[in-house]
């Protein structure tokens, strides 16, 4: 059960007594984003009559906003709303339940309930406010891809058939089966391999002999459960052990390059991407598309197993683009792996101009605006990695990177939001249509 409403915690005396500074950008936020076209959203996700009252959606949606703001763990976050006034107001947390108001182990239970499509709901509204008050402008298009990296240790083959028995020795502690393996065995191989880095192949070889036997075994006694939830919730395990072996088995036949490799037990959506710079040469993660206007908010953010080919991208995410704003930009700023006879044709067709790496691509009248918005999407997809969250994902799985994403969206463009109204580069018109 859930509240569909909310109320505002706070009387005018509290917030004279406790918020000395009212140009604080949590004030601001707290009055520009809009809590109840989202509370509106995600009540859907709760039963209204049935159940335990539930934490308020406001408060819910506050936390994992701020979470995100200031890159906070969930455990963090909690402490902050504890000992900071402002991140309390803007939560909407009264003093009365300060203490108690909420585990950190909520957090997760309510992304959970939530998924990918109610995370999405909260950064839709809020970007939809943002842009019908006029704050984001469609100008033009700027488009790029990076990697999302997942939280994952440097792998390497003996590494993954290592971790592959720890995996195994979870199930057979899950299904109270004892081990059917030589642990000891496991162990001094793998201090033998550490020990000695000359002979990679040798070692290889003598971890897959081990992890085949152990493998057929363990593809036994998952057939052989009753059905129930352990043998659903292991069923993926043995699928991507299967690939594991069959990718090493290619590995000790010489085979260099594997289409789709497994580089995680952890993390089975994540893949060795190659990267147009120099170092680092590899990220393991996820595809992570991106396009901002000129202003620099994110309009669009995908993420994808492996790395599609840039020219595939170019016009879904132009179209994702012109959805979002509903309007076409008047041009599209891209790099040399967005270029293709046929992206020109579209680019020429839908825009006025168009920058696919070559200033050629340009009339001379565009080309200066053109080149500096290139080298601005540099800078921006650099402060989404470096400065909002977007380097590296906490969560597991392409759903728990689209999870990471959309909130990271939603942080990325408030703080955005922030620099423009604080420099006051928006018009008294806008900041009175954002503010609620």
């Amino acid at each position: 059960m859930i509240a569909q409403t909310f109320q505002d915690a706070f009387s005018p005396q509290w917030l004279k007594t406790h918020l000395p500074d009212p140009t604080n950008e949590l004030i601001t936020l707290r009055h520009i984003i809009p809590w109840q076209a989202i509370i509106d959203r995600l009540v859907p996700f709760y039963n209204t009559q049935k159940g335990r009252t539930g934490q308020p959606l406001r408060t819910m949606v506050a936390v994992s906003l701020i979470a995100r703001l200031r890159q906070f763990s969930d455990r963090r976050v909690i402490k902050e709303i504890k000992e900071n006034r402002y991140i309390q107001y803007f939560c909407n947390v009264p003093d009365a339940i300060l203490k108690t108001c909420m585990h950190p182990t909520t957090l997760s239970t309510f992304r959970k309930r939530l998924g990918i499509q109610g995370i999405t709901f909260i950064e839709e509204e809020v970007f939809t406010h943002l842009r019908d008050a006029h704050a984001i402008e469609t100008d033009m298009m700027l488009q790029d891809s990076t990697v999302l990296e997942s939280s994952i240790i440097y792998p390497t083959d003996v590494r993954l058939l290592y971790k592959a028995f720890d995996k195994m020795a979870i199930f057979a502690k899950q299904a109270q089966i004892e081990p059917w393996w030589d642990q000891a065995q496991i162990k001094k191989l793998w201090r033998a391999h550490n020990l000695d880095g000359s002979k990679p192949l040798a070692y290889l070889c003598a971890f897959h002999l081990l992890f085949e036997a152990a493998l057929e075994t363990f593809a036994e006694y998952q057939q052989n459960l009753p059905d129930g939830s352990l043998k659903t919730q292991s069923q993926p395990l043995l699928d991507a052990l299967l690939i594991l072996d069959e990718q090493t088995q290619l590995k000790l036949e010489g085979q260099t390059h594997i289409p789709g490799r497994l580089v995680s037990l952890d993390d089975l959506d994540a893949r060795p991407i190659q990267k147009g710079k120099r170092h680092p040469k590899t990220e393991f993660g996820t595809m992570l598309q991106l396009s901002f206007n000129r202003q620099g908010f994110m309009i669009t953010a995908e993420n994808f197993i492996g790395k599609p080919d840039d020219k595939k991208l170019y016009a879904p995410t132009l179209e994702r683009f012109r959805k979002r704003m509903g309007a076409s930009p008047s041009g599209a700023v891209t790099d040399l792996g967005y270029r293709s006879p046929k992206n020109l044709r579209l680019s020429h067709e839908d825009l006025d101009w168009v920058l696919m790496g070559e200033r050629s691509d340009v009339e001379e009248a565009h080309q200066e605006a053109a080149l500096k918005a290139r080298s601005a999407t540099e800078g921006f997809i650099a402060v989404a990695k470096n400065l909002r969250g977007f380097g590296q994902s906490l969560y597991r799985g392409l759903e728990g990177a689209t999870i990471w994403t959309s909130l990271n969206q939603c942080a990325y463009n408030l703080k955005k939001l922030l620099q423009l109204y604080h420099s006051e580069l928006l018009s008294e018109q806008t900041r009175m249509a954002l503010r609620l």
